[in-house]
């Protein structure tokens, strides 16, 4: 994730854009900028971006790096990121829909992500399947997420509502086929607002962490 965070050093000097895709070896936990660690005797790393923690093992991790005047809102480029992704997992055979917007209040913190979706997180049957965080630097951002290939959400907490790609589909998905499928319809570029130049998105990672 230390890359993540050099792309969008990146954007803030010369607002360009950047996807990424990988995974982690070996799986590693992540939390969130400001959640306490109470896990112990597994590799861990703090995010730049906040939310609660991800067991990074079976999934696919993407990082969208980009000015924020793409999207005219850090909540719309959430929106917008989420339905290219939604985008792309259904060309896989996957019924994914956004959150709403309103989510009923959930009582404390959960320490896992994938707890509660919240509004414009990708569902499939209303469970979790993709959770994502941003931060913002300037005027630019960060948004990151995990897209889960399989269940391993339990090394975080018990407490878990989320779904992955081998329960919806019935068969095993792989890393190469999910960050084909992103690749192939990430579309054309965000068009900026008025008076900015429409510069395209570089793949900037497809691969290990």
């Amino acid at each position: 994730m230390r890359i993540d965070e050099a792309l969008l050093d990146e954007v803030v000097t010369s607002g360009s854009a950047f996807l990424r895709l990988y995974r982690w070896d070996p799986p590693t936990l992540s939390v969130g900028r400001n959640q306490p660690i109470t896990h112990v005797g597994v590799p861990i790393v703090r995010r730049p971006t906040g939310g609660q923690a991800v067991w990074h093992e079976h999934e696919v991790t993407y990082a969208v790096a980009a000015p924020i005047g793409f999207f005219g809102s850090l909540r719309t480029a959430y929106r917008s990121i989420h339905n290219r992704l939604a985008d792309a997992l259904r060309t896989l055979g996957v019924d994914a829909v956004l959150a709403p917007a309103v989510r009923p209040p959930l009582a404390g913190h959960p320490a896992s992500c994938f707890s509660v979706p919240v509004g414009g997180e990708i569902l499939v049957q209303e469970r979790k399947l993709v959770g994502s965080a941003q931060v913002r630097r300037a005027d630019a951002f960060l948004q990151h997420g995990s897209i889960l290939l399989d269940g391993s959400q339990q090394r975080v907490s018990g407490e878990t509502r989320e779904t992955t790609l081998r329960a919806v589909l019935g068969r095993a998905v792989t890393f190469d086929e999910v960050t084909a499928a992103i690749v192939a319809n990430w579309g054309e570029s965000f068009r900026p607002s008025v008076g900015q130049a429409v510069l395209p998105f570089d793949i900037a990672s497809v691969g290990p962490r």
